[in-house]
């Protein structure tokens, strides 16, 4: 029997693991995934750097040097999740190399509390670029209002970047647009086009969890009708967007230049409602030049009992489009949702960084 993950990639959608840890690299994991899953991909955040530390003895030798040499937190932060985030992209650089520098990425996110700070964000992109220096690896910048600058300037100075954060399409749209002028300026700087990549993370599941939470309050039978429609529609009509973006002059003029178009990826993809089936953020999400990174449940879940039955996006615009008008003719205030979602999480990344610095600390003072 064929491997749903399999048919998956064969569709064009890049198969990647949202979860890393230093027990995953040392034991052979990941290298396992790449072989049994059709793993071409990782990405990275505080609340899993947390729990692996959380769980894990691994970082116990580094943890005790970083106590005797008396860094600072932020600075022991930094050395343990970028040694992992290297072994991660010194696994997957075959991956790198064999598909033509598209996929074999891992994923770093810059510091979540400069989220509102154009400067310091472009910044901490630059460093940690430097501080990791493999050049399959995407570093995470979120998708606010100050943001998208700081993703034109990276890409500008040749940094692979991971956007993140993207709930709403207008906001999608002007993740493209910083995209597409940072390859402009990184071509006037005389940069190799071909060298930079981006995917833009649009988020899935966290869209569901919101409207249905409003839908209940309505409750109507024609507002329990429109639960779970909401977070596919949305993901749609940003693929129907992408290829509208990707269609124009301006773009065919850099990908005359060597460029590569930013590919959507799905992220959010666990199922947070378990009424829901725990495969459909990635069977009704199947496009060609997408990603959809997944929690190892899901992965494990879609390897299991999915079934992908070819492109389930292209064609069901029309469809995407009156979900979203019904959820208005209730009521359901789109820009509201979106906004709430981005700053929420904004709010719960920041916080995941405090945990993060909390839990180092605490492991630095057991090992000093």
């Amino acid at each position: 029997m064929t491997n749903p993950l399999h048919t998956l990639s064969a569709e064009g959608v890049a198969v990647w693991l949202d979860d890393i840890s230093r027990d995953r690299l040392r034991s052979g994991n990941l290298q396992q995934l790449i072989t049994d899953r059709s793993l071409v991909g990782v990405t990275s955040n505080p609340t899993i750097f947390d729990k692996a530390l959380k769980e894990s003895d691994a970082y116990d030798d580094q943890l005790r040097d970083l106590a005797t040499r008396k860094v600072s937190i932020d600075e022991a932060v930094r050395a343990i999740t970028g040694y992992d985030i290297r072994w991660a992209a010194d696994i997957l650089r075959p991956t790198y190399e064999s598909t033509g520098r598209l996929d074999g990425r891992v994923s770093l996110e810059v510091d979540p509390r400069m989220a509102r700070d154009t400067e310091r964000t472009a910044a901490e992109a630059r460093a940690l670029w430097w501080l990791v220096d493999r050049p399959n690896v995407f570093i995470k910048i979120p998708a606010t209002v100050e943001g998208l600058p700081a993703i034109t300037r990276a890409l500008a100075d040749g940094v692979n970047v991971n956007v993140t954060l993207i709930f709403s399409l207008d906001r999608y749209r002007g993740v493209m647009d910083a995209f597409m002028a940072g390859l402009e300026q990184a071509r006037e700087n005389g940069r190799d086009l071909s060298r930079i990549q981006s995917v833009a993370s649009f988020f899935v599941s966290r869209v569901d969890a919101e409207v249905d939470k409003r839908l209940e309050k309505i409750g109507t039978d024609e507002a329990d009708a429109l639960k779970g429609r909401a977070a596919i529609a949305n993901a749609r009509l940003a693929y129907e967007a992408y290829e509208q973006a990707f269609a124009t002059d301006r773009w065919k003029a850099l990908a005359d230049a060597g460029a590569t178009p930013q590919r959507p990826l799905w992220a959010s993809t666990g199922v947070k409602d378990p009424a829901y089936d725990d495969t459909r953020y990635v069977d009704q999400l199947v496009a060609p030049n997408t990603v959809n990174t997944m929690p190892e449940a899901t992965l494990e879940a879609v390897a299991d009992h999915a079934e992908i039955t070819g492109d389930t996006v292209r064609g069901s615009y029309e469809q995407a489009r009156k979900d979203l008008e019904a959820l208005a003719s209730l009521g359901i205030d789109y820009d509201d949702v979106t906004a709430t979602l981005e700053d929420e999480g904004v709010d719960k990344f920041a916080k995941s960084w405090e945990g993060l610095l909390g839990r180092v600390s605490e492991q630095l003072e057991v090992h000093s």
